[in-house]
Parts: structure tokens; sequence; C-alpha cells
């Protein structure tokens, strides 16, 4: 209630410097500002404050509603929220969890509202699991496998597809044009298989952080070439951490400089040991060029998915995973779905992540018209009211008004995560032990969370200890031992009480909640390689001979002279050698050819270099010019 100029003026007599240019102020100086102004005459009475003893929240409520029913002016609400950092406006909304912690910095207890059959919507991992669970083991059939074809760039994973397409694929109806739509389905001696073509790391990523771990089978393309590359090394990494059966395919065999054996024993440094070496996953050399191979891939492929038995109940729920989605200029929103438990129809009403809608149509890959979309089936749908997301799950409704109200349940859902930004589960770089107390819903996610995390494959510079582990809310009791044993909290699906909220930031302990069970155990894994050492990989560039010193000052030398091996590169480090011996080293500051600043110069040519150097170069010296490079460590089995 003061104008900008009297706020300055204000500011300047209690001692507060700002610059006359500023037109901020950081949150922490701001509270101090508040509390300093608004304290009130010692003469004047102190307000009687009201307080609520207890109320009942739902699932979600905006800001305006929780200061109804707490009966306290909506900016109280929002000090507290800013002082929990929680940014929320008037109208926008925070679930129950929020409220609680909110609640309580007034005296007041909260208890969960009951909702209607809405509040049991569910995003993220299990949701599929769950359903299937609850299906009659008489009414679940045999469908087809889902396969992920991944593997490093270039190393033909869109070449195997293709060729795989245009083999396989029956002849379509005249007229009819494959399109992308992220996903095809071939039949191969008489089974079908259902491929996925979108999946890049992130996509895959994305789809499994949302819980839709839609992938039954992992391909794994290696060039017989090229060997093991880092993106080889990440898809190894996922099939393991989501448990999921791997089959090699080494490539490019009809190249003259392919190696097979060489491949078969790289994979198994990391762990992954082919059946010719005795081990149990099996690789399969092929030609994605020729067609050599595919054949017998496509076998092991239907054998694979014979001995895990992949099941679901046409009749069932229907339920289904996003894989694509676009914005058509003609359709409007459209949507890949790979169906994974009951038949989708053209015209059913459904509700898909934060959309809705009635599909107006369904095409295969090969642009034709369904009706029916039966498990393990990739489609392309339209009608829906917005894009949804990669990993979105798709419901059928009832009706297009149930499916509207369930999209809208989903969105404050996910508007309510936005608000709360999570903290990340910390590590120390220079500890070498991540310390953890557990908190979830029921037993059994309890035990799913505790196999999952000791399938990480933790080698021995690192150790993951469990410090504690239960069912039930977090408390003040988990928050004192957090602090007490430097442990981070997780939670899963776990309620966290507003107290024990409080003294975790007191305590600056890290708490974190999940829905997603695999979200979790990449922040496991990511906190575990950060305490990781990284590794410095030199490689050598090349040899050059001195023949000039032009310039000599204080930080930094001009010399020129001749690549005589490899090349010189711009801002690359060196070794100076006198006589064969070390004498110092030092940086390419700049690098010149003719007077022309470049980036390299090859063996055989001359060059002028501007150089940090530790010790001064004299001409005849030779240099031995390296690149450094930092390698993150993996958690690979040994």
């Amino acid at each position: 209630n003061m104008s900008v100029h009297e706020l300055r003026d204000q500011m300047k007599q209690a001692g507060y410097h700002i610059s006359p240019r500023a037109r901020k102020v950081d949150n922490n100086l701001a509270r101090t500002l508040l509390q300093k102004f608004s304290k009130k005459p010692a003469q004047e009475a102190a307000p009687v404050v009201v307080r609520v003893a207890k109320i009942q929240v739902p699932s979600f409520l905006t800001v305006k509603d929780l200061a109804v029913r707490l009966d306290q002016p909506v900016s109280a609400v929002i000090k507290k929220l800013i002082e929990n950092g929680v940014m929320a406006s008037i109208n926008e909304e925070i679930d129950a969890d929020t409220a609680g912690i909110i609640a309580a910095e007034f005296g007041t207890e909260t208890e969960n509202e009951k909702a209607g059959e809405d509040s049991g919507v569910r995003l993220g991992l299990g949701y599929v699991a769950e359903q299937l669970a609850l299906e009659k083991p008489e009414t679940l059939v045999p469908r087809p496998p889902i396969v992920a074809v991944m593997g490093h760039v270039d190393h033909g994973k869109t070449t195997l597809l293709d060729t795989i397409r245009k083999t396989n694929v029956a002849a379509t109806e005249s007229g009819a044009i494959t399109q992308h739509i992220g996903a095809y389905q071939i039949v191969s001696s008489g089974k079908p298989i259902t491929f996925l073509d979108t999946p890049g790391h992130e996509a895959f990523s994305a789809m499994r952080a949302r819980g839709a771990n839609v992938t039954d089978l992992i391909v794994l393309v290696v060039a017989a070439d090229d060997s093991v590359k880092p993106q080889t090394v990440e898809v190894i990494n996922r099939a393991k951490l989501t448990q999921t059966p791997l089959i090699v395919a080494i490539n490019k065999i009809d190249k003259q400089d392919a190696q097979p054996e060489r491949v078969k024993g790289d994979l198994a440094s990391l762990g992954v040991t082919v059946e010719d070496y005795g081990g149990k996953v099996p690789a399969i050399p092929l030609s994605a060029k020729t067609g050599d191979g595919i054949d017998k891939l496509l076998e092991i492929i239907l054998l694979t998915a014979e001995v895990e038995d992949f099941k679901a109940n046409p009749e069932g729920a229907t339920l289904g995973a996003v894989i694509e989605s676009h914005l058509s200029r003609g359709q409007g929103p459209i949507a890949t779905v790979l169906v994974q438990n009951g038949t989708l129809r053209a015209g059913d009403a459904v509700v898909v992540g934060g959309a809705y809608g009635k599909i107006r149509s369904m095409e295969d890959a090969a642009g034709k018209k369904l009706k029916i979309a039966a498990p393990a089936t990739p489609v392309a749908i339209a009608g829906l009211s917005v894009v949804p997301e990669t990993g979105d799950i798709l419901r059928v409704a009832d009706s297009l008004e149930e499916a509207k109200n369930l999209a809208t349940l989903v969105q404050k859902q996910e508007r309510a995560k936005r608000l709360q930004a999570r903290t990340q589960i910390k590590a120390d770089p220079n500890q070498k032990e991540l310390r953890l107390i557990i908190r979830a819903d029921v037993q059994g996610s309890l035990e799913a969370i505790n196999e999952t995390l000791g399938k990480i494959p933790v080698g021995g510079e690192v150790k993951l200890n469990i410090v504690s582990a239960g069912v039930g809310e977090i408390s003040e009791s988990d928050v004192q031992l957090a602090d007490n044993t430097k442990s981070n909290i997780v939670g899963f699906h776990a309620r966290l009480s507003p107290a024990a909220a409080k003294l975790g930031k007191q305590k600056k302990v890290t708490i974190d909640q999940y829905d997603v069970i695999y979200e979790l155990v990449e922040d496991v894994t990511s906190a575990l390689l950060s305490m990781m050492s990284a590794e410095i990989v030199e490689t050598s560039l090349g040899r050059v001979k001195i023949k000039g010193v032009f310039r000599t000052e204080k930080d930094y030398m001009i010399v020129g002279g001749e690549v005589i091996e490899g090349k010189i590169a711009d801002k690359k480090k060196f070794r100076v050698f006198r006589d064969k011996q070390p004498v110092g080293d030092g940086k390419i500051e700049e690098l010149q050819q003719n007077k022309v600043e470049v980036d390299e110069v090859r063996a055989g040519q001359e060059f002028g270099i501007k150089a940090k150097v530790s010790s001064p170069i004299e001409n005849g010296d030779v240099l031995e010019v390296f690149d450094e490079t930092v390698k993150k460590r993996e958690l690979i089995n040994q």
C-alpha cells in the first residue's frame, strides 16, 4: 500500500541499498521487507486469528477454494505457498498433499474428501499390468509381440525396418499409400509381429517415463564393421533396466571388413553373452541391404515371443498407448495408438491423457481404413480434442461426456505436477554411497521397487544403500532418520504429512514423490552415475616440427612449423618434446595457414600458431597434439 518511490525511500531508510535502476527484488529480500513494513503499531490491538480445526480437501482444488475452506485471505494462502516453493495464482489448482502442507501452516488438519468414480484415474506405469491382472486367466489369448529396433546411428536400423516392411507386408489395395504412423504390422510364417519404427532413444525414454512401457522385445542392431558404440551401450542399459528380452542383429555382414566375432566379444564385455559364447541372447548375422538373414531374425522373434507368452483379452477393457502424435491440417489432432488390451473400434469415445473425443477414423500404416483394432495393433486415430503426448494412456469411456470429465481430471493432475517442481535425488560426487529411505502406498509396490532397484548394475566404485523401506505416509521420524543418515527420502504413491514436509524443509532433506516406478529408477540411476568419477580419454591427433619462433610474450608465443604426421587442430592441447624428451606443454589459442584462420592443418603442410605454453618453445622442437574427452562411467554388469 505505497508507491514505488515511497517504497524505495523506506528501503533506503531501513538500510537496504537497492540500485536506482532495479525493477525487481529477490524472494528472500521481498519476504524480509514484507515482514518489516507490515508490523502494526504497538497500540493497535492484535487481530483475532480465526483457526479452522479441520477441513476436507478433494484430490485437486484451486487456491481460492482452499482459502475459502481455511477461512483465510487468498493473499495469505498465496504467501504460504510461495514460502513453500509453490508459485500458484488464485485460480490455479494444487493437489491434496500441497493443500495439507499449507493448511498445517494455519494450524488446520486435513482429510481427503471422498470423490466419485473419477478419483480412480491413475496415470503411469502399471495401469495396463493392473488391468491384465484383473482379467480372468481363461479370457487371455496370445497376442503379437511388439518389437522395437534400436541401435547406434548409421548401424542400419532404418534399412532393416524398411526391408522387413517391403518383403513381409502383404500387397495393399490398389492406390493405397504407405504412410509413416510410427509402427506397422507384418505377417511371418502366418503369425503377426508389430514393429515400432518411431522410438529413437528420446521417444523411448518419454514413453517409459509416462508409464507406457509398450515394448516386448528389443532388436539391438550392431554393425559388423563398427561393433559396439555409445548408443549400443545405452540400449543394453535400457534393456537391463526394463528387463526387456534382447535379440542382437549383427548387420552389414556383406561388407569386406565385417567382423561378427569381434561384435560378439565386445558385447560379452558389456554383460551381453550371445548363444555362441554360451549365453542366452540370440545373435543373428544379417544384411539389411541384401535381405540375407532377415527370415532367421523373424523366426527368432516369433520363437522368443512364444517362450515369453505375451497375452491380452480382446474382450476386456480397452487400453492403449500413444507412440506418436501430430497435428494434421486436414484432420486435426492425429495419434498413433498401440492397442494393449481389449478391442478399439471406430466411433468409440476415448480419453487419451488430457485429450478426449470420439474416434472419427482409424487407419493402418498402409492408409487402409479400419473398423476394429485388436491387441498389439498400431492405428492412427482422428477425432481428438487436442494433440496428446507420446506415452499417454488411451482408455475407452462409456460416453463422450465421461471421456471429457476424465480428460479434465487428468489435465488437473498434470497442472498440479507442473506446479510442484520435484527436487531430484541429490548425490554428493565426493561420496560413493547413495542412501535412500523408501515409502510406498502398498506392500506390492514396495516389493517391486526393491526388486527393480536391486537390479541396477552398480559396480565396485559406488554403492546403493536402502537405509529403510516401508509402507505408509512419509512422517517426521522418516525426515529425522534421513537427516541423521544423510539420506534421500523417496515416496511412491505415498502421502507426505504436512509436519514432515515442514521439517524436511527446515532440515534441508530431499523428499521426492513418484507416480511412475521407472522415473524413480532413472533418477536413482542418474544419481549413481553422477557419483562415479569421470574418465579422461586422450586421443593423439598428430605431430608437428617447429621451424620458426616469431614472438614470445609472458603468456603466449607465436611459432610456425610443418605437420609431419596426422594433423594439428585449433583449440587443442599439445606436449613439447626436445631431443625426444618432454620439456613442457601448452594449448593452441589460434591456428593459421597462409595468414588465414583455419580449424586444422594436415600432414605435409605448414602453419602458424598462437599458443599458451608452460615453458618456451625452441626451433626444432616437436609438438605432439592431442584431444581430450570426458567419458562418463557406465552402470554395466561386469
